[in-house]
């Protein structure tokens, strides 16, 4: 994949994009430029990085409990500067489907145009063990990802890494075929999902955020990005 202003670039954010502990970092969204696609991709890169951010996914919640306490502010500045917008939830293993779903709903926010729900699903071996094996797991999303499409009315997304599509995503079938996939993939290798996003780093950079920003690009062009947003969006 050669990197071009043609390209469609997002990016996705969370409490870490404000800094840690006591030390507070402000996002400049007027100044938002995306500037560094990260090491691996600099070599495919055609001409200087430098592209306008179109989307933007932000964390909401996690499990039952745990929310982002910039998660109002940056959807609403998103939104104010014509950012499409979206929000995710990172899943627990520890807790029901339902319950994570019913939390998500409560404290996101879902305005006509934003972008569809995302399940972020990055469990270790070990946590998917504990909570009864893959089985287990797939009817936890597949709850979380009913409730969340009849309230919201859009088709959720599942983030997943190429290594979870590898080992367990093909045991799911029903999953791949309905579900669209944001993957982080800092290779080449395209996977068989019904990709929608892929996460092309961890390093990157933005004008107007402090620090290194995961970089996404969207699987098609400015006509396929009308079709979604369109058609999948909220």
């Amino acid at each position: 994949m050669n990197h071009t202003s043609e390209r469609i670039y997002g990016i996705d954010i969370s409490r870490y994009q404000h800094g840690k502990g006591r030390k507070y970092y402000p996002i400049h969204w007027k100044k938002l430029r995306i500037t560094y696609l990260g090491r691996q991709n600099s070599k495919r890169m055609r001409g200087k990085a430098d592209y306008p951010v179109s989307f933007v996914y932000i964390k909401s919640t996690e499990g039952t409990t745990v929310r982002n306490r910039f998660y109002a502010s940056d959807y609403r500045q998103a939104r104010r500067y014509g950012i499409a917008c979206g929000a995710y939830h990172f899943f627990s293993t520890r807790t029901g489907g339902a319950a994570q779903a019913r939390f998500f709903l409560k404290h996101a926010r879902f305005s006509s145009g934003d972008f569809p729900p995302v399940l972020d699903v990055e469990p270790s071996d070990r946590q998917i063990a504990a909570m009864g094996g893959r089985t287990a797991l797939f009817r936890e999303i597949r709850a979380w990802m009913r409730i969340v499409e009849n309230r919201t009315g859009a088709r959720p997304v599942l983030y997943v890494s190429q290594q979870f599509v590898n080992k367990y995503l093909r045991d799911d079938s029903a999953i791949k075929r309905n579900y669209s996939v944001w993957i982080a993939r800092y290779g080449q290798y395209k996977p068989d999902v019904r990709l929608v996003f892929w996460q092309l780093c961890s390093d990157g950079r933005v004008t107007g955020i402090h620090g290194e920003v995961d970089i996404n690009v969207f699987n098609g062009y400015s006509e396929q990005f009308k079709r979604f947003k369109s058609s999948e969006c909220i």
